[in-house]
């Protein structure tokens, strides 16, 4: 089958990040889940998996950007290094990377083909995301990378990422997402989390774990680093262009690295990336080998700048943790010289007035609602109502590409415009970004 056809095949598998029922039951109701699927499509083609080392990386918030960092770190020692991570922004080629590179439109159509040729040998249904993760294996396995950085879906225990045995396994946060929200949520989803950790793995923990520090410390493991006390982020500052970061790791000291990336919190994903490989090696880098794969690291979609007059910015927070953070970033990265303007589109299944107060929507000159092209997007209409309730009046403009133009319409160039919510909404606009209209 061609590229097209691939989509196509991929499509006709339940995908859980587009559907309505993605929270997933911690409460007890794990035990239904298994990673036998995965297994047996793997047994099939080989075991790819088993070709390649990995540092396994799981979290509520910023593990897309600690994936990112860990793998530009491995890449600078001069390794082949596989990057697999979600979602996609514009093309969904971009979750399969190998050494800074998206997997062509060939390779995936053809490793496709190798999946739907062996898919009726597998007695159980296969979702979506296990066909892309099998597709990721077999794809590093080919490239026959050194290093899989491999970022989990949901959770950790029973994602299909979870057949690897990795060297290092990283949990960045607990957060509430993808929850029931019952009494207890919290321990439940830590340990769900512990879940990728093997008795072989090293643990980096990228935050504090409070009171469910415990369901990663009793875990069998061949060590653990917890930020804070193992290694520590001394300094992040505001640079022109990114931070500037003092590190102490159980190997080194670091001073002065400097990141191109925005917001306060990114200095602690740098921090735990940096843990993470040097667990993975166990040993520490050369300040210079460190400072020259932060200086290679992007991350799409984080308060990323895509026009200047007027500033356009756009960030991919979609829950309240996220969202103040990005809040945060905004106000200590950028001076409130004129009028801001938030473009917002969010999903179902999150309290809409929580993610509101966590942008604090009062301090914004006006608010554009719009929908992300998913079946789980929140309404315009009952966003815009929900905004409403904080006293302040929303324009409702559905297609998020129509919403970026209104807004650009009604602000002048020394003005900012914030486009958040949802990876789907900023999808949109880099896709527009990326491949702009031709003007006839």
């Amino acid at each position: 089958m061609d590229y097209v056809q691939s989509l196509e095949f991929l499509d006709r598998h339940i995908n859980l990040e587009r559907s309505k029922k993605r929270r997933l039951p911690v409460a007890g109701q794990t035990e239904a889940l298994s990673l036998e699927p995965m297994r047996k499509l793997l047994e099939v083609v080989g075991n790819p998996h088993e070709t390649f080392r990995s540092i396994h990386v799981t979290g509520t918030n910023g593990k897309g950007s600690v994936s990112a960092i860990a793998a530009s770190l491995i890449e600078a020692r001069d390794l082949s290094v596989g990057l697999y991570s979600s979602p996609h922004f514009v093309s969904i080629n971009e979750r399969v990377v190998a050494n800074g590179q998206p997997i062509s439109d060939e390779s995936f159509a053809a490793i496709v083909t190798l999946l739907a040729s062996v898919e009726e040998m597998i007695d159980v249904p296969l979702s979506w995301f296990e066909l892309m993760t099998a597709l990721a294996f077999i794809y590093f396995s080919e490239q026959a990378v050194d290093v899989a950085v491999v970022e989990v879906g949901m959770l950790g225990r029973y994602d299909a990422t979870n057949v690897i045995t990795s060297d290092v396994a990283v949990i960045t946060n607990v957060g509430k997402d993808h929850t029931d929200g019952s009494p207890g949520w919290r321990r439940k989803v830590a340990a769900e989390k512990a879940g990728i950790c093997k008795p072989t793995s090293h643990i980096i923990l990228g935050s504090d774990m409070g009171d469910c520090a415990d369901e990663f410390t009793k875990v069998a493991a061949s060590e653990l680093w917890q930020q804070g006390d193992d290694f520590i982020l001394a300094s992040n500052q505001l640079s022109v262009g990114g931070r500037v970061l003092d590190i102490t790791t159980p190997g080194q000291n670091y001073e002065e690295l400097f990141v191109p990336l925005h917001g306060h919190y990114q200095g602690v994903n740098v921090a735990t990336a940096v843990a993470a490989v040097e667990a993975f090696f166990s040993a520490a880098a050369p300040q210079e080998l460190v400072e020259h794969g932060l200086s290679e690291v992007h991350v799409t979609g984080r308060m990323q700048a895509l026009e200047s007059e007027p500033l356009l910015i756009v960030d991919s927070a979609h829950n309240k943790d996220a969202l103040e953070a990005l809040t945060a970033a905004m106000v200590e990265t950028f001076p409130r010289v004129g009028s801001w303007v938030l473009v917002i589109g969010l999903l179902q299944g999150r309290d809409v007035i929580e993610q509101l107060q966590a942008l604090d929507i009062g301090s914004y000159d006006g608010v554009i609602c719009c929908e992300p092209d998913s079946p789980r997007a929140l309404s315009a209409n009952e966003l815009a109502a929900a905004v409403q309730t904080f006293g302040i009046d929303a324009e409702v403009v559905r297609s998020p590409i129509e919403a970026v133009g209104r807004a650009k319409a009604v602000v002048g160039d020394n003005d900012l415009v914030l486009v958040t919510g949802s990876a789907y909404v900023v999808g949109e606009i880099l896709d527009v970004a990326k491949n702009p209209p031709r003007l006839e």
